[in-house]
């Protein structure tokens, strides 16, 4: 059995949009609350409050800053134009990374969170003709975008999908202001993300798709195309700021079982499972500090494992097996970073079948504090239930006890 996320982004996407879609669709408000409130930001407060867009019932996502100091300006209004004028907070990539280092996701998830500011660096440094290094992230720097997009993070490890797919998405049209001026829609950072993603304008001439909407979408979708076909557990709809007159304007999330079209479920199938590409090559020429920002960004264009493993090579030479697993529509995504971001000079794939155990995560309370629990299942039947590593040692730092005395609390809170 596997578990399928759909965008359907019939009115784009932004990074308020997919919270207020997965807030929707039952991600507990508190549990995001949790997460979030370890990047320390200051004295923030989240909402999610039930709007009407053009009929539909939707969740809104907001962030408010109760402080008398400046503010920033407001989230990437999805689908609002113009964008505000107020100013905002400038800030560059190292203290970003800095805030993601402090928070409370898990490992996987702040490597993720990293990569993907990364990426929108590198987007406005090529775009502006300068170092990365030096580039200020202005809309998606500011306080409520840098929530956005961590907070992303956290919500689509909760929604524990196997894969993630997407609608092409609607951009818009029209012209929008930004911090360097009026450019046309999709803005120019938003375009540089999006790459080869199918895109289309309909008859809303605004800014759809907001850069934090294309870097979520290119991110976590492994293909862009049709609802797959799928069982649906859970749907959600984000609203964005405009009550439009004729189209909702509203990210709709689905969530449910993949199957293919006319066949039995995948865990009824003989050999139940999907299908994954492996990438390999050996490298033995290449400075190992490149080897962990090569892990990071196959994660961020979607990779399902990354690993390393020390190989003995020709000239007797030490050298090391890169492999990577990613979904097959992902292939030459994955190939082409790794021939731009390593030395090598070729590499080999192949296909391959696999079978998941169905994943979900749950929050538990312990005498020192909330453990997310990471549950493996099948047919309904929990085979596996794994507190998660850095929730335990957070705790147990902060409550001077060793790390597997909260992992017992943990599993003692998941049992009863």
């Amino acid at each position: 059995m596997s578990r399928v996320l759909y965008f359907d982004c019939f009115s784009g996407i932004s990074g308020d949009m997919t919270l207020g879609a997965l807030l929707d669709a039952g991600l507990p408000l508190a549990a995001l609350q949790q997460a979030l409130g370890s990047l320390a930001l200051g004295d923030v407060e989240l909402r999610a409050e039930k709007v009407l867009r053009t009929g539909v019932s939707a969740t809104k996502f907001s962030v408010v800053e109760h402080s008398n100091r400046e503010q920033p300006e407001n989230r990437e209004p999805a689908n609002l134009e113009p964008r505000s004028n107020r100013p905002h907070a400038h800030r560059h990539l190292p203290a970003i990374f800095k805030l993601i280092d402090g928070s409370s996701l898990s490992s996987d998830g702040r490597d993720r969170a990293k990569a993907m500011f990364q990426r929108l660096g590198e987007a406005e440094a090529a775009i502006h003709q300068m170092p990365v290094e030096k580039v200020h992230l202005h809309e998606v720097g500011a306080l409520d975008s840098i929530i956005d997009i961590v907070g992303t993070v956290f919500a689509m490890e909760w929604a524990g999908a196997d894969r993630v797919a997407c609608s092409p998405l609607n951009v818009g049209g029209g012209m929008v202001k930004a911090a360097h001026g009026v450019f046309p829609v999709p803005a120019p950072a938003t375009v540089k993300l999006l790459g080869a993603t199918p895109v289309y304008s309909g008859a809303v001439q605004k800014e759809l798709v907001t850069p934090t909407g294309a870097l979520i979408a290119t991110t976590y979708a492994s293909a862009f195309g049709p609802m797959p076909a799928m069982s649906v557990e859970r749907v959600g709809y984000g609203a964005g700021d405009r009550d439009d007159p004729v189209t909702p304007n509203v990210l709709r999330v689905l969530i449910g079982e993949e199957a293919a079209p006319g066949s039995p479920k995948r865990h009824e199938r003989e050999g139940g499972g999907d299908r994954v590409t492996v990438i390999e090559c050996e490298i033995d020429d290449m400075n190992p500090q490149i080897f962990g920002l090569v892990m990071e960004r196959l994660y961020a264009a979607g990779a399902l494992e990354v690993f390393y493993v020390p190989v003995q090579m020709k000239k007797n030479r030490p050298g090391t097996l890169l492999t990577v697993i990613a979904p097959p529509a992902l292939r030459r995504v994955m190939a082409d970073l790794v021939f731009r971001e390593t030395t090598t000079i070729g590499l080999r794939h192949y296909e391959v079948d696999r079978e998941c155990l169905d994943r979900a995560i749950v929050a538990v309370e312990t005498p020192v504090g909330p453990v997310r629990v990471k549950v493996a299942s099948r047919d309904g039947r929990v085979l596996n239930a794994t507190p998660e590593f850095d929730d335990c040692a957070a705790l147990a730092a902060a409550s001077n006890l060793p790390v597997k005395d909260v992992q017992a609390m943990a599993m003692k809170a998941y049992r009863s």
